[in-house]
């Protein structure tokens, strides 16, 4: 079965990009915008990773990717946040996430951790 991550960005053209880069890869790729969007993505597509900005209007992806790990069946996702920010592990931990991916993204490391989190390598 195909595997699935969506990918939660509020800049199209990051957004874009990211997506591009997952599918090259052989991986289907479901987009949210914002917080919101995400929780209800998330609900209804069940991924197998979630790519998390951190830097998300109206609710951050921090307190999104805590909501998201209270739902019954997103409980054991990988969230990965994203962010320019380089002190945020911590913090991305507490809120549930299980690794960090520095902006920008590059190739390599987005291969990384797709292998890692999708495929166990």
């Amino acid at each position: 079965m195909e595997k699935r991550v969506l990918v939660v960005e509020d800049v199209e053209d990051v957004r874009v990009m990211i997506r591009l880069m997952i599918e090259k890869e052989g991986v289907s790729v479901i987009e949210a915008a914002g917080a919101y969007e995400a929780i209800e993505k998330a609900e209804e597509y069940l991924p197998d990773l979630i790519l998390m900005d951190i830097g998300l209007p109206l609710l951050d992806g921090l307190s999104t990717a805590t909501l998201i790990k209270k739902l019954k069946d997103l409980d054991q996702t990988p969230i990965v946040a994203v962010t320019g920010y380089h002190d945020i592990l911590e913090q991305a931990k507490k809120a549930g996430c299980c690794d960090v991916l520095y902006k920008p993204v590059d190739q390599p490391a987005l291969d990384d951790l797709l292998n890692k989190h999708l495929h166990g390598h």
